[in-house]
């Protein structure tokens, strides 16, 4: 065995800003001995009212960066990057990379009215392969869509309790609980931080379902179909990395931090991109 292959798998993140660390959250949870790079894309938050141009050349530009840091997978960690981004990027990379994909399917097997909310960004809804999803995966089943652009700003913010949230949450669901829908799917990474909000506002029964769990099961599934497991556990004593770099103000991420991911040692900076 190289020395090469003692080092530990480095996974390179990318989202629109902060939303994407809920995504990094359940991977590390997944992965503990692998090398988490993300970079957030505060200076160009929201991507979601963005044109596909925009949004493909910031991916792109993203995703260069992280590959020049050595990155060996990438995970778009934000839906609307993914819907307008991924594909090029697989045909422009030769290294896995792993989207998001609002969780249609999974609802749409859940839900007992027949109908299904889903909560996500405009760029997210207006993709075609938002749509692609739904016939495919939600056939026979009224899938209710509900821009939520508020809930950006406030995980941006740091505030993920409190009567604001709370206003915000209620204003995004009464329409979807008024047609009847009995699940809820959390279409964009920001979004399983106010959850637990979320969940309070709706009524018992009521489930919720989020992507990031399933992103992370991906992403162990193909760094174990390629021998990765073994590499990282051959290093038992070190201690991977997670460095989490932001475009936008560096104060304001050091401030979010301790909120977002209160349980994880990590090192922030900031990238000029």
């Amino acid at each position: 065995m190289s020395d090469s292959s003692l080092l530990p798998v480095r996974i390179g993140l990318l989202d629109s800003g902060v939303g994407g660390l809920s995504v990094l959250r359940e991977i590390h949870t997944l992965l503990p001995g692998a090398e988490l790079h993300y970079v957030g894309d505060s200076a160009w938050c929201p991507y979601g009212t963005k044109s596909s141009e925009v949004i493909c050349q910031r991916v792109f530009e993203i995703s260069d960066y992280l590959l020049s840091r050595g990155a060996e997978i990438l995970v778009i960690a934000c839906n609307s990057a993914t819907i307008h981004a991924v594909g090029a990027l697989r045909a422009s990379y030769p290294l896995p990379v792993v989207g998001m994909e609002p969780a249609v399917k999974p609802a749409a097997e859940l839900t007992r009215s027949g109908v299904i909310g889903v909560l996500a960004t405009e760029a997210s809804i207006a993709g075609e392969k938002f749509h692609q999803l739904v016939s495919t995966h939600a056939r026979g089943v009224r899938v209710i869509t509900r821009p939520c652009p508020r809930f950006v700003e406030l995980v941006e913010a740091g505030q993920l309790t409190g009567p604001e949230v709370e206003s915000a949450v209620d204003e995004a669901v009464a329409p979807l609980l008024e047609a009847g829908a009995d699940v809820f799917v959390l279409g964009c990474t920001h979004y399983p931080f106010l959850r637990g909000v979320i969940e309070s506002r709706l009524p018992a029964g009521t489930k919720v379902v989020d992507t990031g769990p399933a992103v992370a099961r991906r992403v162990k599934s193909l760094l174990d179909s390629n021998g990765d497991d073994g590499r990282r556990s051959a290093c038992p004593t070190a201690t991977p990395s997670i460095l989490i770099e932001t475009t936008g103000p560096l104060e304001t991420l050091n401030r979010l931090l301790p909120t977002l991911l209160p349980h994880l040692t990590v090192k922030a900076g900031h990238c000029v991109i």
